[in-house]
């Protein structure tokens, strides 16, 4: 833990139940200190509460245990692709590490749902994203919640996203 604040590493991967300090407790701290290093956890804890408490604490990946090693290292490479990677979609330009967004050269701001939920499509374009992932950016998760930051997304920011039914959504 104390290197965690000395060292610079590329990911975290972090399990809510070890002992002393739990996973969760760990990510917020960093988190306080200015740490934005991607990180996943890694849980037998598979209830939503927990599951959104990761999410809050600022885990961009929760992984249920069981799960199968070579999901995780597609995880893993999923996450660590990005970090030194500027992504552009149209005008705008997204550090990925950082999670800033430029329209134009300009910062843009966005609230956290809006940007977590416009970062989780830019990164899994031209893929969709699950109902399930989205809805775990969500302060308080329903299919109108949703469906309402998506609708706002798309009016502030004038992109297309295209709800695949039965699966979740996608950015176009």
């Amino acid at each position: 833990m104390e290197l965690s604040f000395v060292n610079r590493y590329d990911l975290y991967l972090f399990d809510i139940n070890v002992p002393l300090m739990n996973g969760i407790d760990l990510l917020s701290a960093l988190r306080e200190a200015g740490d934005l290093t991607p990180t996943i956890i890694i849980s037998a804890l598979v209830d939503v509460a927990s599951v959104t408490k990761g999410f809050i604490a600022g885990a961009d990946d929760y992984l249920k245990k069981p799960f199968d090693p070579e999901e995780l290292l597609i995880r893993i490479k999923a996450k660590t692709s990005t970090l030194k990677k500027k992504v552009v979609f149209q005008e705008f330009e997204i550090d990925m590490q950082r999670e800033e967004i430029f329209r134009n050269g300009k910062p843009l701001y966005l609230g956290t749902v809006q940007k977590h939920i416009f970062l989780s499509l830019l990164r899994n374009r031209p893929n969709p994203v699950t109902k399930d992932e989205l809805m775990l950016l969500l302060e308080k998760p329903s299919d109108l919640a949703l469906r309402v930051n998506i609708t706002k997304l798309k009016k502030s920011l004038d992109i297309q996203v295209k709800n695949i039914r039965g699966v979740g959504y996608k950015i176009i």
